[in-house]
């Protein structure tokens, strides 16, 4: 059995931003057992010069919703980047789920060969359907998840490999 574009995109996008969306209830958790306002943990870096959490979450539904939209050949959606809460992040969150569930198999499967072009620092590059995915899309989309998750790991809220992960077998 071959995988098909569909199933090497949306499902993965989905289970990551589901588990995500968890991690983000259990900062919302931390944050009031421990008295920490919630704008420490929003604003925290790995590093002075990465972006703080809000924006890894904000990247992270930023090219799952974008490889999405462009392996369908559709128009990206645009979202404001005004989150501010762990409320507004899990809305975000929400907002890229319905968008990516909207998405059929017949509209991403033999996106293998689609042209894609997106601005990368400020110069067009372009990609065949595949290659974007597998060596920019899901690379980028993991990156900022996994940022995201090290940061909230970092500033000591209670989450694991598992968490990560979302539930095992699906």
């Amino acid at each position: 059995m071959t995988l098909s574009m569909y199933q090497a995109s949306v499902p993965v996008f989905l289970r990551t931003l589901a588990a995500l969306s968890a991690i983000l209830d259990k900062a919302t958790a931390h944050a009031a057992q421990r008295k920490i306002e919630p704008s420490v943990l929003l604003s925290t870096r790995l590093f002075p010069d990465m972006f703080p959490f809000v924006r890894q979450v904000q990247l992270t539904t930023d090219f799952a919703k974008g490889a999405g939209a462009r392996l369908a050949g559709l128009e990206v959606p645009k979202f404001a980047d005004t989150e501010a809460t762990f409320d507004d992040l899990k809305a975000r969150i929400a907002k890229t789920t319905d968008f990516l569930k909207s998405l059929t198999p017949a509209q991403i499967d033999g996106a293998e060969g689609r042209e894609i072009t997106i601005p990368i620092g400020g110069q067009p590059q372009q990609f065949k359907g595949q290659p974007y995915l597998l060596h920019f899309a899901l690379p980028n989309f993991f990156f900022h998840a996994t940022t995201a998750y090290d940061i909230l790991r970092q500033c000591g809220v209670e989450i694991g490999k598992r968490d990560f992960l979302g539930p095992i077998g699906v």
